[in-house]
């Protein structure tokens, strides 16, 4: 059944236009204002900017050949109080699936690709379970993240290995690009009694010591998950959260320095269960720590790292999981006379806990319950005046599904002094994750003679980059067989299989620009993703909207910045024959800051302005599970910094 609601392209025409109208008033304001400041006084937005994930060695934007997006911790101070999943869902070519408000379960979207095909690393570390293969960015907080970095398509297969197919996305733990010592406060509260407080402190010192400690509490009474409900699943579902972070680093030498970073969220969230079971909520701990040592001069980078990132659930109602990821890792750089050369050995042990809660339905298990992957990797990188060229190999040795090898070769030209064009062409690959393969429940079944996914990736694109702009425009194809997916069965039971092939293809726009107080831009991408084999041939693959984008205008200024967005998502197929789909949605919001005083900070936002009714899951019917979005919502902090 298809849902009729107040949202279509007009509509998008139309908050674009607002958008643009509320900030030309106040950019006309503040610029009549005889107490406005000049350009030397302004914040300065740098727009090439400094990337690791890309390359694994500090490389500037501008130098990037795959598409890149950063969002750094001036951008994250408009989402206080959210999750890494609602900070990544405005970014270009991302889309999402949420089954209600704020920490609910969730999955996201990339260019087509899902969650389980985006590798996500916290500080260099794996994060994810090993069961679903999904990284729970939903319960991840914003407020203790330094950066994210996106590193689009399946370059990084060749850096990172497995499940990097359809991009990597890193996190940085907050304090890492901590310059001077600060204690800091934040009070925050919004709608449905949305309320965060928290501290933070971070240590600096001439020598280069950096410390940074932070933790907070976020908890709502949030919103009702199903729609259309009654009995105990017509109450809202609530979420709470506790949230820890750590970023240390000290040289101990000119050359040689240590350091340790962590982050840590225990939550529990309400949900509404197909049971109508009263109180229904699960417990939740994730998180990565990592530690390492560096030597450095001026041709030789060696660094050796370990961590371990935690994935655990209990939901109370049904079995407990517990992921752990284990790794370590040694990279070797070197310059030579043209580029540099890199080299490195990564050792991986990923292993799950599962308690059986439910013995009544049999015995619940994991015929393997670890695996071992032992991989070791290389790569020549040249950025100079006239071009940039990256090349990398790398082979994995799964202990569960034997070797792989993926490479990647890239080359981007100058044609002007601001104008480059490049291409690439990539392979990459996932293996089946747990429950792919041994799953057994009253809804699934096992398949344990699934294939592993496979895919070659070619982009190409023609970019402009100048001191007050960055445009972009990149057409992508990956050919994927082997993908897998959920297959219904006559059973009305569910069971994951082979696509023998799938394309995923489209092309994104990104234009960013600030012209002195002004910063204005946006984002669209639209992404064809069809099943070209079996009984859907010539289908879309569910949950991958056609077309997304952003556009957003703000004004900066020295004591104040506030930013007005419409952000849009398409047609959305819910089932694989395309038989019923979700419409269109445009959301309208609007975020700002004011400094009250060189220590006081006050920042809000508003979401959803208009009040749109919209889901982002309808799995089985407008009826059966329509999951619930919130309506008009708002969030405001006062954060207080000593320095």
């Amino acid at each position: 059944m298809v849902l009729s609601r107040s949202s279509s392209t007009s509509y998008l025409r139309l908050c674009i236009l607002s958008a643009l109208g509320v900030l030309a008033v106040s950019a006309t304001a503040a610029t009549n204002d005889s107490n406005v400041v000049s350009d030397d006084e302004l914040p300065e937005v740098e727009l090439d900017k400094i990337v690791v994930t890309a390359t694994r060695t500090p490389t500037k934007t501008s130098n990037v050949i795959a598409q890149t997006r950063v969002v750094d911790k001036e951008d994250l101070k408009r989402f206080q109080g959210q999750t890494v999943m609602e900070v990544l869902r405005r970014q270009p070519g991302f889309s999402i699936k949420q089954d209600g408000g704020l920490g609910q379960s969730s999955n996201f979207y990339l260019r087509g690709y899902d969650s389980k095909r985006v590798l996500v690393l916290i500080d260099g570390v794996r994060y994810g379970s090993m069961t679903s293969g999904q990284p729970a960015l939903n319960l991840l907080p914003a407020d203790q993240v330094d950066r994210i970095e996106v590193l689009y398509g399946a370059s990084g297969s060749s850096i990172y290995g497995a499940d990097a197919m359809g991009g990597v996305i890193q996190i940085f733990t907050r304090g890492s690009g901590a310059e001077q010592t600060n204690f800091s406060v934040t009070a925050g509260v919004g709608s449905n009694d949305h309320y965060v407080y928290g501290a933070a402190a971070q240590f600096a010192n001439a020598q280069g010591a950096k410390l940074s400690l932070s933790a907070n509490r976020n908890q709502t009474k949030g919103i009702s998950a199903l729609e259309y409900q009654t009995g105990n699943n017509k109450d809202d579902d609530g979420f709470k959260s506790n949230n820890f972070s750590l970023n240390a680093s000290i040289p101990l030498t000119q050359n040689i320095s240590v350091g340790a970073t962590g982050i840590f969220a225990k939550s529990t969230t309400e949900f509404d269960d197909f049971g109508d079971s009263a109180n229904a909520e699960i417990d939740q701990e994730n998180g990565a720590v990592s530690a390492f040592s560096q030597y450095e001069n001026d041709k030789l980078t060696l660094r050796l790292s370990a961590g371990q990132s935690l994935d655990k659930l209990d939901n109370k109602v049904g079995d407990a999981f517990e992921t752990k990821q284990k790794q370590a890792n040694l990279i070797s750089t070197y310059q030579l006379p043209v580029g540099q050369i890199q080299a490195g050995a990564e050792w991986l042990k990923q292993e799950v806990d599962l308690t059986d809660n439910t013995p009544d339905n049999g015995s619940d298990s994991y015929k393997i319950n670890d695996r071992t992957i032992k991989s070791g990797f290389a790569g020549y990188q040249v950025n100079e005046q006239a071009y940039d060229f990256q090349a990398n190999v790398r082979y994995d040795d799964n202990s569960q599904f034997g070797d792989e090898t993926t490479f990647g070769l890239g080359y981007a030209v100058k044609l002007a002094p601001s104008l480059r064009l490049g291409t690439s062409f990539a392979t990459g690959y996932r293996a089946p994750t747990l429950n792919d393969l041994y799953i057994e429940s009253s809804y699934y079944i096992p398949n344990e003679d699934l294939k592993v996914e496979k895919s070659k990736n070619l982009e190409i694109f023609i970019e402009s980059t100048s001191a007050i702009q960055t445009t972009r425009l990149t057409g992508f194809n990956s050919d994927v067989k082997n993908l897998i997916t959920n297959k219904e069965l006559p059973s009305y039971k569910y069971q994951a299989s082979n696509i023998d092939e799938a394309r995923l293809s489209g092309y994104s726009f990104t234009s960013d620009w600030q012209l002195s107080n002004i910063l204005f831009g946006g984002q669209y991408t639209r992404t064809n993703a069809e099943s070209r084999s079996g009984d859907d041939k010539g289908k879309q693959l569910v949950f991958r909207p056609e077309h997304t984008g952003l556009v957003y205008v703000g004004y900066q200024a020295a004591n104040f910045d506030i930013r007005t967005e419409a952000e849009y998502v398409g047609k959305t197929y819910n089932v694989t024959d395309n038989s019923t789909f979700m419409n269109d949605y445009t959301l309208f919001n609007i975020s700002g800051s004011y400094y009250l005083s060189p220590n006081l900070t006050w920042t809000s936002r508003i979401n959803n302005l208009t009040n749109v009714d919209y889901s982002t899951n309808e799995s089985f019917g407008e009826y059966g599970s329509r999951y619930n979005q919130d309506g008009t919502n708002f969030f405001t902090s006062l954060t207080y910094n000593w320095f």
